[in-house]
């Protein structure tokens, strides 16, 4: 060994200014060297002593490395004879690689399918947003939102016994979280129910990868919005559901449309109270329609009501579940818009006929969220904050989307913008002649963010349009991006 591969292991580069400690650099330079086969298995290494010389640091520091590539298995160590490269190396050595054209080696593991088609199964999608501006449509008023309050009742629990915040949640959720859901949706959304049907989840999105993964076979068909929430479809698509884009008016899902291309349906999605994105509130002849077809089918029917806190007309929207007499509704809410996206809190109501199934299936591979999130948004809850802020968020979206609306009536011949009455962002039907795609990719360009409706769509849709965000957006940014568009749409590149 020290005749033939000396050379190599003196070649191990140290640098002393280096944030990584000496001993992590010669252990790290030294299993490269292992593991690429620059040394043969079973010779012997040069004494700690030696190396340690020839390398220019401590011999602490080279037993500390070699210690730890004995324990892994690289190096055996054998009494009064010294260290050498373990004969493990021979048998269980990779196959050679093909070089990249960058002169390191790269490994072409095998993709599941859903990683394979990503892409063309979900569709593209940029990160969600972080930080507002001009319009973005997933975004709460951040700006609004009273820390002051959340950060005392943090400290309150964060000082609380160690057990109560550190330990693994509550597979079905905080109890005293579940009951002030209960009491929400029964106060503000008429929906009575208690709280053992409550489950507490990782965000909406979760919610709806739970419940199609109890639902749902590979390869059922599910009636879908078009358009629709994207990250809802993204969740049903990963467990292998087959989305059957069912159309969308003004009365919301078009029941006879799903009917006719998909009888049999296992499952439908629906968001009844706000329509994402078009926001038209499904009517009650709908909402009999779809719950007559579940039944008939045999199906489930999910309501995301994803922004219903926030309406400003003159009755709140009503939920389907609150008018689901035979238990076909399963209620999914989420806290990302009535409080803030980071906290990835949503919550399930199933009916009583699943409450079961729900508990079988967080007993056994739920580990619970975080508890002391829990904690806070009950507390939050219980002592009236909760209930201020959606008030004060109402108002404040109404003022917003309000202003929209009169900025926005100078792109009429371009940009046909409808009033909302609920949630923070409206829809714009683009006039014919203008292209969807390059209004979008000329907005990001000036520093606006805007969706286009195709981008919701699993299927083509008729009418080309623009989602615009308010919610986060203060009054003066509105009016500037609202000039910046009607550049954009006037001159169009």
């Amino acid at each position: 060994m020290k005749r033939h591969a000396g050379a190599l292991l003196s070649s191990i580069r140290i640098d002393k200014h280096s944030d990584k400690r000496i001993s992590v650099q010669l252990y790290m330079g030294l299993r490269e060297l292992l593991l690429a086969g620059a040394v043969t298995p079973g010779d012997r290494l040069p004494a700690t002593r030696t190396l340690a010389i020839e390398l220019g640091v401590s011999r602490t520091t080279v037993i500390d490395a070699i210690e730890r590539l004995v324990a892994e298995g690289l190096l055996e160590s054998r009494v009064g004879a010294g260290t050498f490269v373990s004969e493990a190396l021979a048998a269980q050595k990779p196959a050679a690689v093909t070089p990249t054209g960058n002169g390191g080696h790269t490994a072409e593991p095998r993709l599941s399918h859903a990683a394979i088609h990503a892409v063309p199964d979900f569709g593209p999608r940029s990160r969600l947003p972080h930080k507002s501006k001009a319009f973005i449509s997933a975004l709460p008023a951040l700006d609004a939102f009273p820390m002051a309050q959340w950060a005392k009742l943090s400290a309150r629990h964060w000082r609380k016994e160690r057990d109560h915040i550190t330990g693994y949640g509550a597979p079905f959720g905080y109890e005293p979280l579940r009951a002030a859901i209960a009491r929400q949706l029964n106060a503000s959304r008429g929906i009575k129910c208690d709280p053992h049907q409550i489950f507490i989840t990782n965000g909406a999105q979760r919610a709806f990868s739970l419940v199609g993964g109890m639902l749902v076979n590979p390869g059922e068909p599910i009636w879908f919005e078009n358009p629709g929430a994207i990250g809802a479809r993204n969740a049903f698509v990963a467990i292998g559901a087959n989305p059957v884009a069912v159309d969308v008016d003004e009365e919301g899902l078009c029941v006879e449309d799903g009917l006719a291309k998909a009888p049999h349906f296992r499952l439908a999605f629906v968001t009844p109270s706000h329509q994402q994105p078009l926001g038209h509130v499904m009517s009650l002849s709908r909402r009999l329609a779809v719950l007559k077809a579940a039944s008939d089918a045999d199906a489930m029917i999910v309501e995301d009501d994803y922004d219903g806190e926030f309406y400003f007309g003159d009755q709140p929207p009503p939920t389907l579940k609150s008018i689901d007499t035979h238990g076909r509704v399963i209620y999914v809410g989420t806290f990302s818009k009535s409080l803030f996206p980071s906290l990835r809190l949503g919550f399930i109501l199933a009916p009583e006929g699943l409450v079961e199934g729900f508990e079988r299936i967080c007993k056994a591979w739920l580990s619970g969220v975080p508890t002391v999130t829990q904690a806070i948004v009950a507390d939050f809850m219980d002592e009236g904050m909760f209930a201020t802020h959606v008030r004060t968020m109402r108002q404040l979206y109404k003022d917003r989307h309000d202003v929209l609306m009169t900025e926005s009536a100078r792109l009429a011949g371009t940009l046909d913008v409808q009033p909302s009455k609920s949630g923070f962002h409206a829809v714009g039907f683009l006039q014919p002649g203008l292209s969807e795609k390059q209004v979008v990719s000329e907005a990001a360009n000036a520093g606006l963010t805007v969706s286009g409706l195709g981008r919701y769509a699993i299927a083509p849709l008729d009418t080309q349009g623009l989602v615009l965000g308010f919610g986060s957006t203060p009054p003066e940014e509105i009016r500037k991006g609202i000039n910046t568009l009607e550049k954009i749409l006037t001159n169009p590149s």
